[in-house]
């Protein structure tokens, strides 16, 4: 397994940290999109990064934010509601991966939570021909507004049973999406799914998710 500290450029100068995880043989990559006020050592993503690990996936933690925009969204909380940005900062992200040696062969989902799964959604709807699925973990959709429509890989959307807003907003966009949708509810868990076994729930249903999908890409 390869596992390094990687910079992805963002455009304009801006260069964000990653870490880059490639098991062997691994024939997709997931690119997390952290939620409000977190990076990429978020570790609910985390965790869920290494289940994927555990069946040959890929993955990419980075930061959305430079350190002198994180120092400035603690107090403005300015840009982790900018889904524009964020989402084109994904964008850039997938570009990236395109360009590289090591991943430009592989495919490449999406996982965003909270807030990241707007900018995730987003990017999805730029790259349609490099984005495989898109999986979210109480995620607000909403944010993405128009990007939905344009969505055109499968949507896992993964929402706490307690988390009523959240599942309304999750329900509400399956609605509006064009593509095949399934919305995952997690049965006794909040937002941010700290109940006992919640957490492994949502890695349980993103790697099984992930992994069908690249299969059928396959051809397996």
């Amino acid at each position: 397994m390869i596992s390094r500290a990687v910079v992805v450029p963002a455009g304009r100068g801006v260069e964000l940290a990653g870490e880059l995880v490639l098991p062997s043989r691994a024939r997709a990559v997931v690119l997390f999109a952290h939620g409000s006020g977190s990076s990429r050592h978020s570790p609910r993503n985390r965790k869920v990064a290494q289940a994927l690990h555990g069946v040959g996936l890929g993955t990419l933690l980075m930061d959305l934010l430079t350190e002198e925009e994180a120092r400035e969204d603690e107090i403005t909380r300015g840009y982790r509601f900018d889904i524009p940005l964020l989402g084109g900062r994904l964008v850039a992200a997938i570009d990236w991966l395109a360009e590289r040696e090591e991943t430009r062969n592989l495919l490449v989902a999406l996982f965003g939570a909270s807030t990241g799964a707007a900018a995730a959604l987003v990017a999805a709807a730029e790259r349609p021909a490099r984005v495989l699925t898109v999986v979210s973990r109480g995620g607000r959709p909403d944010l993405a507004e128009g990007a939905l429509e344009a969505v055109r890989a499968p949507v896992l959307l993964i929402v706490g049973g307690r988390d009523l807003e959240v599942m309304r907003l999750n329900e509400d966009a399956a609605r509006r999406l064009r593509v095949p949708c399934t919305v995952h509810v997690v049965s006794g868990a909040t937002h941010l799914f700290e109940e006992p076994g919640a957490l492994e729930t949502v890695a349980d249903a993103a790697r099984q998710w992930c992994a069908d999908h690249v299969r059928a890409a396959s051809g397996d």
